[in-house]
């Protein structure tokens, strides 16, 4: 450092001493400039599975603070036929990793001559993540399709430096707290005894997966700031990828 900065510092400590009370010295000393870089822009994922479907639903609001820069922008991408994947956490993340992932997936499908599956697909999504341990990409994955061999529809939940699990109902995000126990309750079972937890899930039709998904958005956007104005709705079956789009709360 040199003299006449260390002076400076000192006439301003020596001033705050003489000048200033314990709790004013504290309160000056804890406002102090701070910069991360990360930020959470909000919005709620989730990703549900049964016997040969899997649906993977967002919705379109992008937060900043109390702001809302956009109502229209999408947080899902689909990688594969058979694959579709859904972030929440920072939208700059999100764009990176979804863009990082199209890429190795393009250069995979040139190389083999064939879609990369969705077990695969899923270990790659944890080894990006992973790679970037200590410096993490702030996006909160949901990742579903449809099994290659078996044709079942399952889900991956994710944290932000890769580590995953293969489930059944998954949620992630702004309203996760708000939608995951009415997904435990209506479809894991946790909280139900009449059927078995594969039972639950393999009795319960696509139609009636989507209607539970927009429910439970609509239900996350009446109480939740950050989540909202549509859903994206990606029902992955052996045929194919169908979308469909639903209002939720606007304001």
């Amino acid at each position: 450092m040199r003299p006449q900065e260390d002076q400076t510092r000192f006439t301003e400590s020596s001033w705050m001493s003489s000048n200033l009370g314990p709790s004013a010295q504290q309160a000056l000393i804890s406002h102090q400039r701070s910069w991360s870089p990360y930020v959470d822009n909000g919005g709620t994922v989730l990703a549900l599975a049964g016997r040969d479907y899997a649906v993977v639903a967002a919705d379109t609001r992008f937060s900043v603070g109390f702001s809302v820069p956009s109502r229209n922008l999408t947080k899902i991408v689909r990688l594969t036929d058979q694959a579709v994947l859904a972030s929440a956490g920072m939208g700059a993340d999100r764009q990176y990793l979804h863009k990082i992932l199209r890429s190795r997936l393009e250069v995979y499908k040139y190389q083999h001559q064939k879609q990369m599956s969705l077990s695969a697909i899923a270990q790659l999504l944890s080894n990006t993540l992973y790679s970037r341990r200590f410096f993490p990409i702030y996006a909160f994955n949901v990742l579903g399709g449809i099994d290659d061999n078996t044709g079942e529809g399952f889900v991956f939940g994710y944290d932000a430096i890769g580590s995953f699990e293969k489930v059944k109902v998954v949620c992630s995000g702004s309203g996760q707290t708000l939608v995951q126990p009415v997904l435990d309750q209506q479809l894991a079972g946790r909280q139900k005894y009449d059927l078995p937890d594969d039972q639950r899930m393999a009795s319960l039709s696509l139609d009636e997966a989507i209607e539970l998904t927009r429910d439970v958005f609509n239900s996350a956007a009446e109480r939740d700031i950050l989540t909202g104005d549509a859903v994206e709705i990606y029902a992955v079956t052996g045929s194919g990828v169908r979308y469909e789009r639903h209002s939720l709360r606007q304001d």
